[in-house]
């Protein structure tokens, strides 16, 4: 079982980090970035680093997430 989910997690990983970059609408990048980093949270603490893994969800998925969705926010409003 634990086999198997480190290499859906891998995976997964691999897979939202391709789409991050390839997607052509902003916001869902920015989503796919969110989740991306929420990923590798859960991949730190299954690394038995789970002081890693709170800074990474904390500023990697939450902080950069929101202010990247912020400026999303920006850039759609002042577009003609």
């Amino acid at each position: 079982m634990s086999l198997a989910f480190d290499v859906l997690l891998a995976l997964s990983l691999i897979w939202s980090g391709v789409r991050c970059l390839s997607v052509e609408r902003l916001d869902r990048a920015i989503v796919l970035f969110i989740a991306f980093g929420l990923l590798m949270a859960l991949a730190w603490a299954r690394l038995a680093a789970p002081d890693i893994g709170l800074a990474e969800a904390a500023i990697g998925a939450g902080l950069t997430g929101a202010l990247l969705l912020d400026a999303w926010g920006a850039l759609k409003r002042r577009r003609p």
